[in-house]
């Protein structure tokens, strides 16, 4: 019987990883800070810190003497993007897509329950919705999560509702967000049948955003695009008549070049 990759963890590789994923929020973070993050002992992170700067990864302030990430995680950012099939095919469409709607677009997959942006373009526009590239957000409030998550297998949902729901509940973002259980999974039903997801404020007031899923050669749902707008400009009539028929285009063509066909 084959062993659980878990069974091969190494610890002091996992902790060092922690580390650095403790800089996705903040830029410049103390050693005791990341020593209470992590659950650690100030010794065993200042080792982990020393390693990692001595690479290139961590890099320490001359001002402040705090801690931040170093430009060999740049330098893998970009070689992940350039060797990432996905990214290559999704940046003209991307670029397309933000210029025809003059919205910002995202390109989002789903990670550990949680929606990862991988990309992202801007038109020029004077109110805009901020780049969230490397970000992550809930998926029960953002039209990227519950597209991906209604249109994922459900075995997915499952997992969702049993690692995630069952003990952290669904937050409420705002006062539009879906928090019943119940509810939320009815209206995940209804996303697989329509085949989009919008966020009417659920996420964040005064923000809307429709998203579709990009499938891949085996017809999985492997990531979703996004328009995201102020709700002055993306009213309902927009979203359904302008906006979900461009996304619809663009996740097409997209899941087109992954391999996918109908």
């Amino acid at each position: 019987m084959t062993k659980p990759k878990s069974d091969y963890s190494i610890q002091t590789v996992s902790n060092a990883l922690r580390l650095l994923e403790a800089f996705r929020e903040e830029d410049e973070i103390g050693v005791s800070e990341l020593a209470r993050r992590l659950d650690l002992h100030k010794n065993n992170v200042f080792r982990l810190l020393a390693t990692l700067e001595e690479r290139g990864y961590i890099e320490q302030s001359p001002e402040s003497d705090r801690y931040r990430l170093g430009t060999r995680c740049l330098e893998l950012g970009r070689a992940f993007s350039h060797g990432h099939s996905l990214l290559d095919r999704a940046r003209p469409i991307l670029e397309a897509l933000a210029a025809s709607q003059n919205e910002t677009v995202h390109l989002g997959v789903l990670r550990d329950f949680e929606v990862v942006h991988l990309d992202g373009e801007q038109p020029r526009q004077l109110v805009l919705t901020a780049s969230r590239i490397g970000e992550r957000l809930p998926v029960h409030c953002t039209a990227l999560g519950k597209v991906l998550l209604g249109c994922a297998v459900e075995s997915v949902r499952e997992g969702f509702d049993r690692d995630w729901v069952s003990t952290q509940g669904l937050e409420q973002r705002t006062n539009a967000t879906i928090c019943d259980r119940h509810k939320f999974f009815e209206h995940l039903r209804s996303v697989a049948v329509q085949g989009f997801a919008l966020d009417l404020e659920e996420c964040e007031i005064g923000l809307r955003c429709a998203a579709m899923p990009v499938f891949d050669a085996t017809g999985q749902a492997l990531a979703a695009l996004s328009v995201s707008g102020p709700g002055f400009r993306l009213g309902e009539e927009r979203l359904l008549g302008d906006v979900v028929p461009a996304l619809g285009a663009a996740a097409e063509r997209l899941s087109r070049e992954l391999g996918y066909s109908v």
